[in-house]
């Protein structure tokens, strides 16, 4: 079971945030859930702000990119009941508020992309874009969207 999964890796799904703006933050069609874009929000607030790899370092951006998945994934539980209901995540992107000349976008969103394999094994794997962005949501540091096969 994957709460127990969660559990062992020490996260609790908080109550998943409001939309910031006019959109669904899931969509199922078929047998896809789509999630809408995840900033790294924490009991009601952005806790990591800024430009990664001038405000905040890639591990920091790297927790950004994490704290955006388990906001997804809760989004998807509050969705389809629970976690269990994925067969595979199929796809993330990666947004990272950064510079012009940060090219460490793939490091960053590493933090999501990881701890998707530590909590499906092989069904985490997925495909993936990471890329720069001269600025996000409420100068999030990372925005994180995902796809994902349910059963």
């Amino acid at each position: 079971m994957i709460d127990d999964t969660l559990s062992s890796l020490g996260i609790t799904l908080p109550t998943p945030p409001a939309p910031a703006g006019s959109y669904l933050p899931v969509v199922v069609s078929g047998k896809l859930a789509f999630v809408s874009g995840q900033i790294p929000m924490e009991g009601g607030q952005i806790k990591f702000e800024g430009k990664v790899g001038r405000d905040l370092s890639i591990q920091e951006g790297q927790e950004a990119a994490r704290l955006c998945i388990i906001n997804a994934l809760a989004q998807v539980q509050a969705a389809i009941g629970s976690l269990d209901h994925i067969a595979r995540i199929v796809k993330v992107t990666g947004f990272v508020n950064c510079e012009a000349t940060f090219v460490e976008h793939p490091r960053v969103i590493n933090g999501a992309s990881d701890l998707l394999v530590k909590i499906f094994g092989e069904k985490g794997r997925h495909a993936r874009a990471a890329v720069g962005m001269s600025s996000l949501p409420l100068d999030s540091a990372v925005e994180v969207e995902l796809i994902a096969e349910l059963t």
